[in-house]
């Protein structure tokens, strides 16, 4: 019996989290695919850092409104908002982190999730 293909929501929801995060100016956004990854929680993660407090909730409030428009769906979870350190948006198959810089360097995400398949998504002028 042949595989099942999976849906192409995850993906396609992905990248509209990258626009809104691209709206914003954020800094160094990365796609980490953990479909394929045994026991992962999601199907991918989508991490990203803005410059300040007001930088960081902003690339979330766009990721939120971009989601809103195309789909319909407000995240199924959010928390951070209270300092903006790190911001996340769960939407299930795909979870947002927006930190500050200095909250990036230290939980690295990034590492601890390296065998996941990585994007960098470059920066638009």
């Amino acid at each position: 019996m042949a595989k099942r293909k999976k849906t192409e929501a995850p993906d396609m929801l992905a990248d509209i989290v990258v626009h809104g995060m691209q709206e914003r100016k954020a800094q160094d956004v990365v796609k980490l695919n953990l479909a394929n990854v045994p026991n992962s929680i999601t199907d991918y993660f989508i991490i990203c850092h803005g410059n300040s407090r007001t930088q960081v909730e902003a690339i979330a409030e766009s990721v939120e409104a971009e989601v809103k428009k195309a789909t319909g769906v407000n995240p199924w979870h959010k928390e951070g908002y209270e300092n903006a350190e790190w911001i996340l948006l769960d939407y299930f198959d795909v979870v947002v982190h927006i930190f500050q810089e200095e909250s990036r360097g230290f939980y690295k995400l990034e590492k601890l999730w390296a065998d996941a398949e990585r994007t960098d998504v470059p920066a638009i002028n």
